[in-house]
């Protein structure tokens, strides 16, 4: 029997540089107040103790595994990163700010737009023509 120990498992730590766990908390609270769960159950949804649930809650400045924020945001039925891109102060996929177009897009759109417009014109013009000329008829 050797003296040696196996390896120790990452379990918790004090907070890193960069993460925020007040937002962590912030989102979490939110999500499940709009979604009226309590703590009991999301431990029961995401498979964590209601006890690691209660320090999430309160922003607690010990560190989680990443597995367990990842149970965490499916039990909420978010991205699974939605928590982890939480604490690192990253804008998750599902936020806002992902969703809004890129310059090129609104330009493509726009150009779209008026292409549309610009046929709508000539249509009316065509209708205004027909409608002060009625014995021609009108071309398409």
């Amino acid at each position: 029997m050797s003296d040696r120990k196996a390896p120790r498992v990452y379990t918790a730590r004090g907070p890193a540089e960069g993460e925020d766990w007040a937002a962590v908390a912030t989102a979490l609270n939110e999500r499940m107040s709009n979604r009226r769960i309590g703590q009991q159950q999301l431990a029961e949804l995401s498979g964590v103790s209601v006890s690691t649930v209660r320090l999430l809650q309160h922003g607690a400045g010990r560190r989680v595994q990443n597995k367990t924020l990842v149970s965490i945001a499916r039990a909420l039925e978010w991205p699974d990163d939605h928590l982890i891109q939480v604490l690192l102060s990253a804008p998750p996929g599902d936020s806002p700010e992902a969703n809004e177009p890129t310059g090129r897009e609104v330009l493509t759109v726009l150009a779209r737009v008026e292409d549309r417009l610009a046929e709508i014109v000539t249509r009316l013009a065509a209708v205004e023509r027909a409608v002060s000329r009625p014995d021609e008829p009108m071309s398409s």
